[in-house]
């Protein structure tokens, strides 16, 4: 080896370490300046009023229940403001959200939702449990069905020259799997699966908005009504904007005057600050593509995806 070489390779050692170093200290300055949230409090001087949101696709229910039960739970709060725009998700989630709701509705504190542009299927399981709902003239709601999706690839992964075999104890242990055609049996199995989890959104609906079990049934074949509509059906409980909806929570809490509204805001760390961005549109491509929930409470339509 020539000295030449010995000194090229020792100075892109050098050039590896120092890059190595550098990647290190970026990522440790980014992970100590990590998400925080605090509570900023506007508007009124009154007592206080909190807002939770329920925004996008419903994928997990952890953040939402964390501040219900944090807010139920802190006295100085009156009343709480759920604000939804969502088209649904996840019926697990979306059921955690709901019992969440249920339970402060029970524990004495009114909870009111405030319905936004959309507020559907699992937007609307998510919103039955609590004292009031309130929706715009224009809101789209109800999408009472269930929706599950399966890739079919079997075709592509031919025309590719990839097969894939399966070793199963079960004859339905692989059933959906995107390497395979779906059999009729596979279909009455996953068939069976909805029409019982469609029941319990049934369920829930019926006992909740207090409906007569056939006219629910009518409503529930996965259509979307306007706020007016579903005033008219019994689904919501009257027309107003967010700022009605604050009035009316305020007025459940026995609050005089202009409450002052509580809300989380999180600041983002210095990576996703940067990242986040690109981070979160390879985490909806890749939850579009291979992480929806089996079984969804989820409105497909237009203005679904948002």
């Amino acid at each position: 080896m020539s000295k030449s070489t010995k000194w090229f390779l020792i100075i892109f050692g050098i050039l590896v370490f120092l890059g190595l170093g550098f990647a290190l200290l970026i990522y440790g300055i980014a992970s100590s300046l990590g998400d925080q949230t605090t509570e900023v409090v506007t508007t009124g001087n009154g007592a206080r009023i909190a807002v939770v949101e329920v925004n996008g696709v419903i994928t997990s229910s952890d953040n939402v229940v964390r501040q219900l039960k944090k807010y139920r739970e802190d006295n100085a709060i009156k009343g709480i403001l759920l604000r939804v725009d969502s088209p649904g998700g996840g019926v697990v989630a979306s059921q955690e959200i709901y019992e969440e709701v249920r339970k402060t509705r029970e524990s004495g504190k009114p909870i009111v939702v405030s319905m936004g542009a959309l507020a559907a299927s699992g937007g609307y399981y998510v919103s039955c449990g609590a004292s009031r709902l309130v929706a715009n003239r224009g809101t789209l709601t109800g999408s009472i069905g269930v929706i599950s999706e399966f890739l079919q690839l079997q075709d592509a992964l031919g025309k590719l020259g990839v097969s894939v075999k399966t070793i199963k104890s079960g004859k339905l242990k692989d059933s959906g799997s995107s390497t395979r055609k779906m059999t009729e049996e596979d279909e009455r199995y996953f068939q069976q699966l909805m029409d019982d989890v469609h029941r319990q959104f049934i369920d829930v609906v019926e006992r909740e908005r207090d409906l007569d079990h056939d006219m629910v049934v009518k409503m529930a074949d996965g259509r979307v009504f306007t706020g007016e509509q579903a005033v008219e059906n019994g689904l919501v409980d009257t027309l107003g904007t967010f700022e009605d909806a604050v009035r009316i929570t305020a007025d459940l809490a026995g609050i005089s005057g202009e409450p002052a509204i509580v809300k989380e805001r999180r600041s983002h760390s210095l990576w996703e600050g940067i990242f986040g961005d690109v981070d979160e549109s390879l985490t909806d491509l890749k939850h579009e593509l291979l992480g929806k929930p089996a079984l969804s409470y989820r409105f497909v339509g237009p203005g679904s995806l948002h």
